[in-house]
């Protein structure tokens, strides 16, 4: 495998190849409005495992999910709080990812076991276009060893996976410097575990009281 030429004439012709790979239970990465990121169908068991491997991820820490719209919540979430909406509806498509009460329809092994489930809406047509050919939300893990930095153009996630992974579309350098804001929408009060390219006084203007993992 290698890096895919990066001219914009064949982006379609990476995306197509990407769907391809990715419903035959392969594994890609893509560029997204935030970093680079990288995907697998959530259907086929074999293809999130094999993200948790090459990741060197622990398999108790869930994977988030990419969507293309607003509709495909309601499949991957059991139910969307108020608050969850008025943000939603604010950050998405954006650097904005929720965490909500999984659907039965999640697969266990998306979710670490758990019982919820993170999503985020990309402002960015590669993953969408993804999305929309599998017919289904996709792994939206970025696209980085774990604990190495999170790649912003596909040379650095080339260096890091090498031949590991199936696909790199290159679509040139990520649009974002940092990775999204992770909300946990799943209590009372919306709690911030990654604050990311939206800050937390952003959040606050739109659904005020929130607070940090921390707690400030």
């Amino acid at each position: 495998m290698g890096v895919s030429n990066r001219s914009s004439l064949n982006i379609q012709q990476q995306v197509e190849k990407g769907i391809h790979i990715l419903k035959r239970g392969g594994i890609v990465a893509y560029p997204t409005d935030t970093v680079y990121g990288l995907g697998a169908c959530i259907g086929i068991p074999e293809a999130v495992e094999r993200i948790y491997h090459v990741k060197e991820r622990p398999r108790d820490i869930a994977l988030p999910l990419l969507l293309a719209d607003t509709a495909q919540i309601g499949e991957v979430a059991e139910t969307v709080p108020p608050d969850a909406w008025l943000l939603i509806r604010r950050f998405m498509p954006g650097a904005l990812t929720v965490v909500l009460n999984k659907s039965e329809t999640v697969p266990d092994v998306v979710t670490g076991g758990g019982t919820t489930v993170a999503v985020r809406i990309p402002d960015h047509p590669v993953p969408v276009a993804l999305i929309r050919g599998v017919g289904t939300p996709i792994i939206g893990t970025s696209a980085n060893i774990t604990g190495r930095p999170a790649p912003l153009t596909a040379g650095e996630v080339q260096l890091q996976f090498a031949d590991n992974i199936d696909l790199i579309i290159d679509g040139g350098r990520g649009s974002g410097s940092r990775e999204s804001t992770i909300v946990d929408m799943t209590g009372n009060i919306p709690v911030v575990l990654r604050e990311g390219a939206i800050s937390k006084e952003e959040l606050r203007q739109v659904c005020g009281n929130i607070v940090s993992r921390e707690g400030s």
